[in-house]
């Protein structure tokens, strides 16, 4: 009570009051009281989210009524990792001027971990990274399941649809440093079948990957999304991995209690917009999660 009075520059007995006042309103306890302070009953942790709620509408609500008026717009710096950009690149630009005409975006394209850190350091506004952990002062949503397929050249691909990972594991692999992301979930799914990596080419940028798996010189494991374009034109063939299945989770994230920018609730109506769009381009290598 004494730190939640500071924080509010109220006095601690003023504080108190108000909250027996509002308990006698609605009839009911919203702490309970006890030597180390007090704890929220289950009242009050209802009353506490609802409220939640209610004032980011009110925030909401009053920014959409100020931009009737104005013609300042508000801002969202996006952060996407770089395997989205490789999806819809410029149509998240298209789609934000159409949805949301009032807020101008601008993007930020970097790995999910820089992301992150971005993110902490409050130069973004919401970002959509991959396999992003738990963080205090985070509020993150899962949007999306992304396959990982065993890609090759045209003519050394597999006859089947789908592969194994200990069949895709059989190849000499091109694939990226051991700190990165899809290396580490490769490298943790075989360790636990017992499983080892034969690694061709340490290779850090994915255009080069591309090219040196079109030359027919070894394969790779990698997201759908990396590869995209090529397996759409047929420059490379992907099989997807389903025993076990290799995956990735895109996560929405945004500071817990939003910024001082475009309202959270229109930001995550954009996020849900593009959702539709990676998923549409991701096809039957995407699964939704909300």
């Amino acid at each position: 009570m004494t730190a939640a009075a500071e924080q509010l520059h109220l006095a601690q007995p003023a504080l108190g009051a108000q909250i027996r006042q509002l308990e006698k309103e609605l009839n009911v306890a919203l702490v309970l009281r006890h030597s180390r302070g007090v704890s929220p009953t289950e009242a009050g942790r209802l009353l506490y989210e609802r409220t939640k709620k209610i004032l980011r509408d009110v925030e909401d609500m009053r920014s959409e009524v100020q931009s009737l008026g104005s013609t300042k717009k508000d801002s969202i710096v996006l952060g996407l990792s770089p395997s989205i950009m490789l999806l819809i690149g410029a149509d998240v630009l298209l789609e934000a001027r159409r949805e949301m005409p009032g807020v101008f975006l601008s993007l930020s394209e970097e790995r999910s971990n820089v992301l992150a850190e971005a993110l902490e350091r409050n130069q973004l506004d919401v970002i959509l990274a991959y396999n992003i952990g738990a963080r205090a002062g985070f509020e993150r949503q899962a949007i999306l399941e992304e396959d990982f397929v065993f890609v090759t050249a045209p003519e050394n691909a597999p006859k089947d649809p789908t592969i194994s990972l200990a069949e895709a594991l059989e190849a000499e692999l091109v694939i990226g440093g051991e700190r990165g992301l899809i290396r580490s979930i490769v490298e943790a799914e075989a360790q636990r079948l017992s499983l080892k990596l034969r690694v061709a080419f340490e290779v850090h940028s994915i255009n080069s990957m591309k090219s040196l798996i079109a030359r027919g010189v070894g394969a790779s494991i990698m997201p759908y999304s990396l590869a995209a374009e090529e397996l759409r034109s047929g420059k490379l063939v992907g099989r997807k991995i389903d025993r076990p299945a290799l995956t990735r989770t895109l996560y929405a994230v945004l500071p817990a209690g939003g910024h001082a920018h475009a309202p959270d609730g229109e930001r995550m109506r954009f996020v849900k917009t593009l959702e539709g769009r990676i998923l549409q381009a991701l096809g039957t290598y995407g699964r939704a999660l909300t």
